[in-house]
């Protein structure tokens, strides 16, 4: 660690001296303490932090750094900042070479009211990340995940909940689903129907934009984003512990944000219904070539949905499991989760 901490020292004044200042973060400085790297910065208004961890100089930076603690994450308040990082536990090998830190500004979650219903929106910071039948997929991946690919998408926005029924009728003035109640996910919505809702939505509202999910940000997402854990399910390899599905759910929908959220902070993401898609059901994903924010097919029969939901078992509630219905078919355990642009 006595050459990490060198690299480290030699490249303060870089940091400090390029577009840094011209930003609210300002005099970043580090040093070593033991096994950890201890990031010290100016924060001149609230805001969200993140800090990322270069070894060639400054010239690529991987993602955001998890194992860290102090003055990091959401809601930081202004003023002298210390973070602490903890190398080993995060890169057993340590790190080596050019070794530089960036300490990053991030967009803040938001939300958005529609006749006093409040739908809340969260960040997801775009990354690089490997689609389809990963290892912790085990023997349950069906061969339309396959084979695992690497898909880069962009930032966006993605809700917090899946779309409760109190949200649907602000937009709609009315209730198609089967169980009700203002805070149970709205069911029994064609993708058709949703393309209605998203309009009348988008009118309704100023500055941002939304729509569904593509499939490969659905899937980023409810891995965790760039903060992933190489979970099996949304937030865990315990699906108990954040879904409801055939074991647990007493055959029926649940309000949402009662189970545990993954990395992300998104609730529901696994099980309690499935959740539309904006593309069609293909194999357009599904190659050995790398991609940038895919798509899908440019037409189809069937739409996507993904998740798994409250009638079905364990194994159709993993991140990387395909499902997949006519756009004008309304079930009881199909919804939907909004994404911003």
């Amino acid at each position: 660690m006595k050459y990490i901490l060198y690299r480290i020292l030699s490249l303060v004044l870089i940091l400090t001296a390029g577009g840094l200042r011209a930003q609210t973060v300002r005099n970043v400085d580090f040093q070593q303490e033991g096994n950890n790297v201890v990031v010290t910065y100016d924060l001149d208004c609230q805001a969200t932090i993140a800090l990322y961890c270069s070894q060639d100089g400054g010239s690529t930076y991987g993602p955001a750094l998890q194992r860290v603690t102090g003055d990091v994450g959401r809601g930081v308040e202004p003023g002298r900042k210390r973070i602490v990082w903890d190398v080993l536990a995060e890169m057993p090998a340590g790190i080596s070479g050019d070794v530089a830190f960036r300490v990053k500004i991030l967009p803040d979650d938001f939300t958005i009211r529609v006749k006093g219903v409040t739908f809340d929106m969260v960040y997801v910071e775009g990354g690089t990340f490997t689609m389809g039948a990963t290892s912790e997929q085990g023997s349950e991946a069906e061969n339309d995940e396959k084979p695992a690919h690497r898909v880069t998408v962009s930032d966006f926005y993605i809700g917090k909940y899946e779309v409760t029924q109190a949200q649907w009728k602000a937009v709609m003035g009315s209730n198609p689903s089967k169980w009700k109640g203002d805070d149970l996910p709205v069911e029994q919505v064609s993708w058709n129907d949703i393309q209605d809702f998203l309009r009348k939505l988008n009118a309704q509202t100023t500055g941002k934009r939304y729509r569904l999910p593509t499939e490969a940000e659905w899937e980023y997402a409810a891995r965790g984003g760039n903060k992933s854990r190489g979970y099996k399910y949304s937030g865990s390899n315990n699906i108990g512990s954040v879904a409801w599905y055939t074991d647990n759910s007493g055959s029926k929908t649940h309000p949402v944000g009662q189970k545990s959220p993954n990395e992300l902070g998104l609730y529901d993401m696994s099980g309690n219904v499935w959740e539309w898609c904006q593309d069609w059901y293909g194999s357009d994903y599904y190659n050995s070539s790398p991609q940038t924010d895919p798509t899908g097919p440019s037409t189809g029969s069937r739409r996507v949905l993904r998740g798994g939901g409250w009638y079905y078992l364990a194994r159709y509630c993993r991140v990387s499991c395909r499902g997949c219905y006519s756009p004008d078919g309304r079930y009881n355990d199909h919804g939907l989760r909004l994404v911003a642009f």
